[in-house]
């Protein structure tokens, strides 16, 4: 049986509308409903925020983020401040539930329930949307077949603390609405323009055309990263970072004006490629700004 209208509590872990909304965490659910789940405090801290026009790029438009809202009832124990958010957005009309640890639980991609989910619309992040909107860029991340959620999440949370215009994701890369490339950003989605299924050596040429040169992160490339030629890393730049297994493929590193390398002083044998992002991120931001 399904939770009643009226009732201000649910309870049912089987009903049709926790299983609509467990169901956003497959792929082919979130392209055919134009949805995906934030789960947790952190994400759902930040969903909220650019709903209500506090944080968030331009493509997160203000009161066209936050389409449902489902929270645990001890949701104003936990956090204050959450709770604040949560109360200006139901009195924005956004539909707010209250539910049991139980039904978020079944709700939820997550192991364990996160005690708030909100279900967020998917903005439009095509290349012709997205890009022309950066004004004038200085740093960007292009992500190349990455793969593994916890990477991509990664990346996209460095680029937004390293101050990046944008992130691209190229055709064959994770879903960024992924639940678990949500979680792994820690509300970063919700800060940073996101291109998504791009062609890859188009993207490139319109990056090109905003005045960034392309670096590609290579481990084998000439150029190392702390021995950089004069002015290198203080360009506008728009990063490449390769698949996890098999790194830049030919055809991706001759997209690049250079092939960069993250010195190893240590004995491993590589770099994880959201580490390596990280490091070059950082490289350009503090370039860029004369540290």
């Amino acid at each position: 049986m399904d939770e009643r209208p009226d009732q201000d509590v649910m309870t049912n872990p089987r009903a049709d509308r926790v299983r609509r909304v467990a169901r956003l965490a497959g792929r082919s659910s979130r392209q055919r409903e134009g949805l995906f789940l934030a789960e947790g405090p952190q994400p759902a801290r930040e969903a909220l925020r650019a709903h209500l026009g506090i944080v968030g790029a331009p493509q997160w438009r203000p009161g066209a983020v936050v389409e449902q809202l489902y929270v645990s009832e001890r949701v104003g124990d936990r956090d204050a401040e959450l709770a604040g958010l949560v109360e200006r957005a139901a009195g924005a009309g956004v539909p707010v539930r209250r539910a049991t640890d139980e039904v978020l639980a079944a709700m939820s991609d997550a192991v364990t329930g996160q005690g708030i989910l909100a279900v967020c619309r998917i903005p439009d992040t095509a290349a012709e949307a997205v890009l022309p909107g950066l004004g004038d860029p200085r740093l960007v991340a292009v992500l190349c077949r990455v793969q593994d959620p916890g990477n991509a999440g990664t990346i996209l949370r460095a680029a937004d603390a390293a101050g990046a215009a944008g992130v691209v994701l190229a055709a064959g890369s994770v879903d960024p609405f992924n639940p678990k490339v949500v979680r792994s950003t820690a509300g970063s989605l919700f800060h940073v323009p996101l291109v998504t299924g791009a062609d890859l050596a188009a993207t490139t040429r319109m990056l090109a055309d905003c005045g960034l040169q392309v670096l590609a992160a290579d481990g084998q490339g000439p150029v190392r990263l702390d021995r950089p030629p004069s002015g290198l890393l203080a360009r506008p730049t728009a990063w490449l970072f390769g698949n996890e297994a098999q790194g830049l493929s030919a055809a991706e590193l001759a997209l690049a004006g250079e092939r960069v390398a993250v010195p190893l002083y240590g004995q491993a044998e590589s770099l994880n490629v959201a580490t390596a992002a990280t490091v070059c991120l950082y490289a350009s931001a503090m370039a860029q700004r004369g540290a």
